[in-house]
């Protein structure tokens, strides 16, 4: 059984993938990276369901390279966080220059170090394709990467691939995943907003199958 680092900010997705991954019978540990994020409450929820499910959880602070990131909503402060449906001009102002490689390198890293043998992040058949580093052309060149940045080559999983939001929110109601304690909002106020596109969708994804929405909305 592989041994495997999961990519986890804590939210809905990455909850659920950390949860399916432990269901497989993989040995899991989580990692979570704080790159001066406007949403860093999402590191608390990361925290604390790690500690609930007894899954060792650490946080990488990269928050000296916030100033380097450019004017974006969600790792900057001067860019109003878009709300209602994601829409192609909304969604560029919540593009972080190139996070998921820099997320997903250090998971890397760190999986090497651990002696792991793949990195496991949520990826979604919804992802929106307006993100340059969510398309699957992006996914398959960082794996044959991974495979090659050292002696003893790290596999990329991506089991959510072919599912939706709502896909994905049915798996976790069947896994009873924490969904309550996970943190979606790009605001990162002390309650959901329910505005944000992060929100909307978040909504949506309960809705499609009827599920229970336990979010603590403002």
């Amino acid at each position: 059984m592989q041994k495997v680092i999961v990519v986890y900010s804590g939210g809905m997705d990455s909850t659920t993938l950390l949860y399916h991954m432990r269901d497989a019978g993989h040995p899991v540990k989580a990692i979570s990276v704080n790159y001066g994020q406007r949403h860093v409450r999402e590191l608390d929820a990361a925290r604390q369901i790690c500690s609930s499910i007894d899954v060792e959880h650490v946080i990488a602070d990269l928050s000296a390279i916030n100033p380097l990131l450019g004017d974006n909503s969600l790792s900057g402060r001067s860019v109003d966080v878009p709300e209602g449906h994601y829409a192609e001009e909304s969604m560029k102002l919540t593009v972080v220059p190139n996070l998921n490689m820099i997320m997903l390198s250090v998971a890397i890293g760190w999986a090497i170090s651990q002696q792991f043998d793949a990195v496991a992040y949520g990826a979604y058949s919804g992802d929106h394709a307006i993100y340059p580093d969510c398309p699957p052309e992006f996914a398959d060149a960082l794996d044959q990467a991974a495979q090659l940045c050292d002696w003893r080559g790290i596999k990329l999983l991506r089991p959510f691939v072919d599912l939706d939001k709502g896909d994905i929110a049915r798996l976790g109601a069947d896994l009873n995943v924490e969904f309550a304690l996970s943190w979606t909002c790009n605001k990162g106020n002390e309650k959901h907003c329910g505005k944000c596109g992060a929100c909307t969708e978040r909504r949506e994804a309960f809705a499609k199958h009827g599920l229970d929405d336990p979010t603590d909305y403002e």
